[in-house]
């Protein structure tokens, strides 16, 4: 056999000679891979480079046994003449005996690259056992159950049956196939997921997500987050795969940041608890609730558990349409009403019960207009602070909605927490009024029965539970036969207002009483006192003395500290303002000087002396007040004193006055 007829062959041959394997042929191929290595070198120094020294033992046991051998696919390290880098490429070796022309004996080896082959062969085993594992790890996935997976066609029907979908809505396989999953899904969130499942199928788009509620077999419905991609071969989408994971509370807990973030929001310049109540009410309809109605308790502070309750209703909200109960109003309860037990209890009263059945217990005949026909649940909330339940708040839910429970009156609690402080503030206003007008009316004492003289007094509060005064009025006979009429209001609207009223008022009868001088000169002595007994107090007063300096004659002394003027109104209806004896008001002037003015009464005259609450409105001067009066006056003149005082008070004070106003007034009777 004559070696040269290999040179073109397109594989690597190779042949060595004798015992020692001396390498003595190598073709283009073989060399272009192995390199150019030395002839006539034994085998084992030619390569010394060969990482696998057994197939060296081949050489050997084909020289002596004569039997060929092949080996298939088998691994080479070494370096390679073709290539920079090191490293295993796989051939098949054919290694038989042979005698060449010149008669010598030796070992022929032809050797084929299948390095690609072997390379795309293992390649092909990986990706066939990753996809084995990952059908496995699907398979499992679907048995697990913690979170719903699901598969659809490229057009969105579901195709293979859900465990997990099946054990957490109860629907069996050929409720759930295809698009009847849609049954499962909440009502009022079926036309959203439609929407969005679809035009996800249409436009393929890389990943769908979106959160609805499903019907749960226990009945009920939980959130739960879907999540879901496309399948493709190349381009084509051949299913969708996704899952469904339960986040109810996570969609309560960020519900939960949102209404409170908007309660917040709505209330942040809000201090009137009706005005809270009610911006609170319009958060909770319609994402708690489908209808809500809030409660003032006026009666709060001076109420005996278990009587009738009158609730002043200052919000009424529904989800849909007008609210049953008008917004504004009052309704009288009686004892046994559901509301009367929640405020006297001071906790929740709750119920479910099926829609337009609540309990009797809940609907008495006539005494329910906060539930609505199709209600399904309701909780009474009372509002308590300090002890007191100062307000109520009836929320419902109607129809196929989920109850009220748990979550949600705890909820409902938290929002309400936002009205304590303007509720306690308006409690507080509440006790301070009653108070203080306890002891007003305690010190506002009837007038003096004096012959010739008819004598008439009166009071009014302001409109206004924060509004508790420094008004007074006084009338009394002194010693010497000489009456004495005094009005008085000093600075603030607040109970120690009215108790350093009370103590002005006591004092200057006393300065009164105490000695026979002018009116002003009383006035100095209590200016004074004032400065040194009260550093932060000022006031204004009138002081009018009445005396007889003759038979049949009566002749005024008064004095005017900082106070609107005296109004005297004749017998035939012309009136005007005394204007003398005026000076600045209590408490101002460290060296103060009060002056005094004289003027005759004559018979049938009127003298009013007034507050300033019977003149002043707001954003009106006060001159605008005056002449009002002055009018209305002088249209009563001939009324009797009585009817007189009153209808100066209808004509001139309005429903929502803000000022305590006290008035003083004197007759002298015609011969």
């Amino acid at each position: 056999m004559r070696l040269e007829m290999f040179d073109p062959a397109p594989i690597g041959v190779v042949f060595t000679r004798g015992p020692e394997h001396r390498l003595a042929y190598t073709n283009a191929v073989y060399r272009k891979t192995f390199g150019d290595r030395p002839l006539g070198r034994p085998l084992r120094r030619t390569f010394p480079d060969l990482a696998q020294s057994g197939y060296f033992d081949i050489f050997d046991r084909v020289l002596a046994t004569g039997e060929a051998e092949v080996l298939t696919a088998v691994p080479i390290d070494l370096d390679f003449a073709d290539s920079p880098r090191k490293g295993t490429r796989y051939f098949t070796f054919s290694v038989s005996r042979a005698t060449v022309s010149d008669g010598s004996r030796g070992v022929l080896g032809v050797v084929v690259e299948t390095t690609e082959q072997v390379t795309a062969a293992r390649r092909i085993r990986v990706l066939s056992e990753e996809r084995r594992r990952a059908l496995l790890r699907y398979r499992s996935l679907v048995r697990a159950g913690s979170e719903m997976v699901w598969v659809t066609g490229p057009e969105g029907g579901v195709t293979e049956p859900s465990p997990g979908w099946q054990r957490v809505t109860g629907q069996s396989w050929e409720e759930f196939r295809g698009d009847g999953w849609i049954d499962a899904v909440h009502p009022d969130d079926r036309a959203a997921v439609i929407e969005r499942w679809s035009r996800a199928l249409r436009e393929v788009q890389p990943r769908f997500t979106h959160a609805y509620r499903l019907r749960l077999a226990t009945g009920g419905y939980r959130h739960f987050a879907v999540d879901a991609a496309p399948v493709r071969d190349g381009d084509t989408v051949i299913e969708w795969i996704g899952t469904c994971r339960d986040v109810e509370q996570e969609w309560q807990d960020a519900r939960r940041e949102k209404l409170l973030a908007r309660a917040t929001a709505v209330t942040a310049d809000t201090a009137r608890p009706d005005e809270m109540l009610a911006a609170l009410t319009a958060v909770i309809v319609p994402e708690l609730a489908d209808s809500c109605t809030s409660y003032l308790l006026p009666q709060a502070l001076h109420r005996t558990p278990g009587t009738a309750l009158t609730a002043e209703r200052v919000a009424a909200v529904t989800r849909q349409g007008p609210p049953v109960p008008p917004p504004h109003g009052a309704e009288h309860l009686g004892p046994d009403s559901a509301l009367v037990r929640a405020a006297d209890r001071r906790r929740p009263v709750h119920a479910v019960f099926p829609p337009g059945s609540p309990p009797p217990d809940i609907a008495l005949p006539g005494a329910e207009p906060w539930l609505a026909p199709d209600a399904n649940s309701v909780v009474l909330l009372p509002v308590v602070v300090d002890g007191t339940t100062a307000a109520l708040v009836v929320a419902c839910v109607n129809g196929d909605r989920p109850p009220l429970g748990q979550s949600e009156i705890s909820l409902l609690q938290t929002l309400l927490e936002r009205a304590h402080t303007p509720l306690s503030n308006a409690l507080e206003y509440q006790r301070t009024r009653q108070v203080a007008l306890a002891l007003q009316h305690s010190l506002l004492t009837e007038p003096p029965d004096v012959p010739g003289l008819g004598i008439a007094v009166r009071y009014r509060p302001s409109s206004s539970a924060a509004e508790v005064g420094g008004d007074w009025y006084d009338s009394f006979v002194l010693r010497d036969g000489a009456t004495v009429l005094t009005v008085g209001d000093v600075a603030g609207h607040d109970l120690p207002a009215a108790v350093t009223m009370s103590q002005l008022r006591n004092m200057l009868r006393g300065l009164a009483l105490d000695r026979e001088e002018p009116t002003g000169e009383i006035l100095r002595r209590l200016d004074a006192s004032i400065q040194t007994l009260y550093l932060e107090c000022t006031a204004t007063c009138v002081l009018a003395r009445i005396e007889r300096p003759a038979p049949g004659r009566l002749q005024l002394h008064y004095s005017v500290a900082g106070h609107p003027p005296p109004l005297l109104v004749e017998a035939d209806g012309t009136a005007h303002f005394l204007d003398e004896g005026r000076s600045p008001m209590l408490g101002l002037l460290p060296d103060p000087r009060h002056s005094t003015a004289v003027h005759p009464l004559s018979p049938g005259s009127t003298l009013l002396l007034y507050t300033d609450g019977l003149v002043e409105r707001r954003k009106e001067d006060l001159t605008d007040g005056l002449d009002r009066l002055r009018r209305h006056a002088s249209t009563a003149a001939r009324r009797p004193l009585e009817s007189f005082c009153d209808e100066l008070l209808a004509g001139m004070l309005t429903a929502d006055n803000d000022d305590d106003t006290a008035l003083v007034a004197l007759r002298l009777s015609v011969p």
